[in-house]
């Protein structure tokens, strides 16, 4: 409650400072605020839809996207207080002057469309950033309902004090009034930051420096006075990981200085917006640099990987080979020393993943007649193929033997792998015999079910130890991917728009002091050429 009062009474105290100086300005020059009060209140129920539609559109999400959706809304807030605090800072003392001069362009232009605008641009800035900031902190805040509470306490607050100072009733010291809560303000955005983080991490995004640096239970105790306080107010939890508090104590550092260095202390408006020019041109070289040099992670595994039978017994080694036609094969070798080269056709190919890693699956069949196999078997010999049973549909006293045997080896090979390395695979043999002879009217086709050594080579996996490297492999570079997510991309991406804003910033300052110094230079250029000449008299001599 105590934020959001906070927030309420600061940016509705700024809106009615804004509309109770254009107000008297326009009484003092006996003009109507008709036009004033219809800028005023489209840009209150505009900034009231814009947070209405913000809250249901969140509330539309999945689970993962409010999460995404509340770590923007964070961020922006953090963004919009962070200006006005500064913006305030410096430009509090004169305020009056800058929006009287606005107003009286725009009376000048003698169009009340020009004074609404300008009004509605004023008051609408205020209320889009009451309406993001307030949305941020209900967020966080224990109770939504004092939240609320303390937002509108502190706007009809705010409307008073406006109404006091329009009216002359009251007097306060607007310049100490700002900076103080500005003080406030910079503790709860950094709260923000932290809530904000803790949003991303939840929705996926940052999964990095998640580590717990402190347990500060001992002094946030919960349903105490403290913790409504320290958590509740401030955004800090009681147990920060290393990210949120590296954050929290740069944006509370930083953001303390530039508002509250000594004026006596800061260098000239004009060489701190160099140094400003400065400072962005190598927040935007360390930005390029880290996304166009930060490493990506290599998946390296071994060239070969070994093989074992269905019993895990040693049953040779495998390796993925790249054709001349940027195709694939797998070349088997049987412990005997057997190779066999199974060709894996590019177009074949099925996309996949595994742990975030694109990766290629082929699953290819092909049929062989085993070398050395018999072609006449016995009665017995297909019983003991069949498992030591006799195979449906052949009858012993009918059908005694010997048979006629067609040997035939199904073998499926399932290949798995992410650009040239190997993930997995396995083989598969089915083997059958087609009988006949003995009586059968019809060939009969027997399935084996005890495999006979010579299919050996398509019964094999990968072994225990090999998918447990390549598991440890993924995982580590799951890990690298996050990491290399944040210094390739999120820093950056957080670099160049701060290298924007202080570029933007020192840009506006340089070119008000180019804009000022050319007036001058005019002014003197005309008062020079206003001046009568002096003719000196010709030297004769």
């Amino acid at each position: 409650m105590l934020a959001t009062f906070i927030i309420g009474l600061r940016e509705g105290l700024e809106a009615a400072l804004i509309v109770g100086i254009i107000a008297a300005f326009l009484r003092k020059n006996g003009k109507s605020l008709f036009a004033m009060w219809v800028g005023v209140v489209l840009a209150l129920v505009l900034s009231v839809i814009v947070g209405i539609a913000l809250e249901m559109t969140e509330r539309a999400l999945p689970q993962a996207s409010q999460e995404g959706m509340e770590s923007v809304i964070g961020a922006v807030a953090v963004f919009f207080v962070t200006g006005m605090i500064m913006w305030m800072n410096t430009h509090a003392h004169n305020m009056k002057k800058e929006l009287e001069s606005d107003a009286a362009e725009a009376i000048s232009q003698s169009s009340a469309w020009a004074l609404a605008s300008m009004a509605f641009l004023a008051v609408l800035k205020e209320g889009f950033e009451t309406s993001v900031f307030l949305l941020a902190t209900f967020s966080v805040a224990q109770s939504a309902m004092w939240a609320a509470v303390g937002a509108v306490t502190g706007l009809i607050v705010a409307v008073i004090i406006g109404c006091g100072l329009y009216f002359g009733g009251i007097r306060i010291n607007l310049s100490r009034f700002f900076r103080f809560t500005g003080l406030f303000l910079i503790l709860v955005a950094g709260g923000l930051i932290i809530t904000s983080l803790q949003t991303a991490h939840e929705a996926g995004w940052l999964n990095i420096g998640q580590q717990r640096i402190a347990d500060l239970s001992w002094l946030v105790p919960p349903g105490t006075v403290r913790s409504a306080l320290i958590t509740g107010v401030l955004g800090i939890p009681a147990d920060p990981n290393q990210i949120q508090t590296v954050a929290w104590l740069l944006y509370i550092g930083m953001v303390s200085v530039m508002v509250y260095w000594p004026a006596h202390r800061r260098p000239a408006p004009e060489k701190a917006a160099g140094l400003s020019m400065v400072f962005a041109g190598v927040m935007a070289l360390a930005a390029l640099s880290l996304w166009l040099f930060y490493p990506p992670f290599t998946l390296q595994l071994p060239d070969s990987a070994p093989l074992v039978s269905n019993a895990q017994t040693p049953a040779g080694q495998v390796q993925l080979l790249v054709t001349a036609d940027n195709g694939y094969q797998l070349s088997v070798q049987s412990a005997a020393g057997k190779i066999t080269q199974i060709p894996l056709a590019r177009d074949a190919a099925m996309s996949g993943e595994r742990a975030g890693l694109p990766t290629r699956e082929w699953n290819t069949k092909t049929s062989l007649t085993p070398a050395g196999a018999p072609d006449v078997v016995s009665l017995d010999q297909v019983v003991a193929l069949y498992g030591n049973r006799i195979p449906i549909g052949l009858n012993p006293a009918m059908h005694p033997g010997p048979y006629q045997a067609q040997w035939t080896v199904h073998c499926n090979v399932q290949v798995v792998a992410a650009g040239d390395a190997l993930l997995d695979a396995s083989g598969q043999a089915d083997e059958v015999i087609t009988l006949s002879g003995s009586g059968l009217q019809s060939p009969r086709t027997v399935t084996v079910r005890t495999p006979t050594a010579d299919v050996s080579a398509c019964n094999w996996q990968l072994s225990y130890a090999w998918q447990q490297h390549v598991s440890e492999a993924l995982q580590q570079r799951q890990r690298y991917q996050d990491t290399y997510r944040f210094w390739a991309y999120m820093l950056p991406a957080l670099l160049a728009a701060l290298a924007l804003i202080f570029a933007v910033s020192a840009l506006r300052v340089l070119l008000k002091f180019r804009h000022e110094r050319s007036s001058v230079s005019r002014e003197y250029d005309l008062s020079f050429g206003s001046q009568p000449h002096t003719h000196l008299p010709k030297n004769k001599g």
